[in-house]
């Protein structure tokens, strides 16, 4: 049985959620997966870090009620957050990387990825920074140090959309693909469906817990942008930056608009999409597009994501779940070890052979 030494790099919602999980389920993994995971570091901007090398009680580090700098109290630990010395010095084989999101340069998450794959840690992340602006040279990092840099929930949380088009949906010849990859943009887009107008539906969203504060990178297709960017260069080779995808949002549409699209039969949708062209350059784009009710988004309602992968040997595969979610995200973080687990029992197969 193989025991995972992790590092969890923000101790926000996604990486509490793992916690959670390692608390209920590490039984369950053992017998099920054939590992388990061991926290033996956390480092948070508001609780500080900790280092503890025979591990830290996930149960604890869940119930325990932290003031800021909380962290402090603990047997190794600090209460100042201290990433670096975190990540390069911990004794953990895998760094849990979920930070915030800075879509202009990716850090300081890039760099949180970067002292990882040097020091020959696999680095799991749900962060869309540094994955839309940096994966490539991540990637190549990794490979050179013998590990894994992997980021499944960086597009739709729990969804597995990237390896269901690279491993489920390989040979089948992807030419490009649409998706509905904002749950709060949709969920207004529904509610103004309802009657409400774009101020009311956001306001609503936020009341709810889908939208944040400032909606800004939601409703205008920031955030989708970022996806399409992700998508786009892992599933048909691109070499795509943020600022090469035209982005528009749905704030401009009104409620005449939306129920014009009603009588015409058709729904307005923020769709981001991306193709490869007959030259074979990859374009993307982010835009509101009204679809006719059988098109595969058209029936994607609240917050759900949805991705349909246009393919030259099955046509259009579509995949549908949720896009958001501490429990749902923290999945994708567990199936991105299982992948390394996977990666490392087929290495030892080979070498057996």
């Amino acid at each position: 049985m193989t025991v995972y030494n992790i590092a969890l790099i923000g101790f926000g919602g996604v990486n509490r959620a793992l916690a959670e999980l390692i608390a209920a389920k590490n039984q369950l993994w053992e017998r099920d997966l054939g590992f388990r995971l061991n926290i033996v570091a956390v480092s948070d901007l508001y609780l500080g870090s900790v280092i503890s090398p025979n591990g830290l009680d996930a149960m604890t580090l869940i119930e325990a009620k932290f003031e800021k700098g909380g962290f402090g109290q603990l047997s190794g630990g600090n209460a100042e957050t201290d990433n670096e010395t975190i990540i390069k010095m911990a004794p953990a084989d895998i760094i849990v990387e979920a930070t915030f999101t800075n879509p202009k340069d990716g850090e300081p998450a890039v760099s949180h990825c970067r002292w990882a794959l040097e020091t020959g840690k696999h680095v799991v992340t749900t962060n869309k920074g540094p994955v839309a602006i940096a994966a490539q040279a991540l990637k190549a990092l990794a490979t050179a140090n013998g590990v894994r840099f992997e980021y499944e929930g960086a597009v739709m949380s729990g969804t597995p959309v990237i390896r269901m088009a690279e491993n489920t949906l390989a040979g089948a010849e992807l030419k490009g693909f649409e998706g509905i990859l904002n749950g709060t943009s949709n969920f207004v887009l529904g509610r103004m469906e309802s009657g409400l107008d774009f101020a009311s539906a956001v306001k609503e969203a936020q009341e709810l817990g889908y939208a944040e504060a400032d909606p800004t990178a939601d409703v205008e297709g920031f955030d989708v942008r970022l996806k399409v960017v992700i998508l786009a260069n892992e599933l048909l080779g691109a070499n795509l930056k943020p600022e090469d995808v035209t982005c528009k949002g749905i704030s401009g549409l009104s409620a005449s608009d939306i129920e014009q699209a009603a009588k015409a039969g058709s729904r307005w949708k923020l769709v981001g999409s991306s193709v490869r062209n007959d030259d074979g350059s990859v374009t993307g784009s982010v835009a509101p597009r009204r679809l006719g009710l059988d098109h595969p988004l058209a029936g994607v309602n609240g917050a759900t994501n949805a991705v349909s992968l246009d393919t030259e040997l099955l046509g259009a595969v579509t995949i549908t779940g949720p896009g958001a979610g501490r429990i749902e995200t923290a999945y994708a973080l567990l199936s991105d070890i299982v992948a390394i687990h996977s990666a490392g029992a087929s290495a030892i197969a080979k070498e057996a052979a």
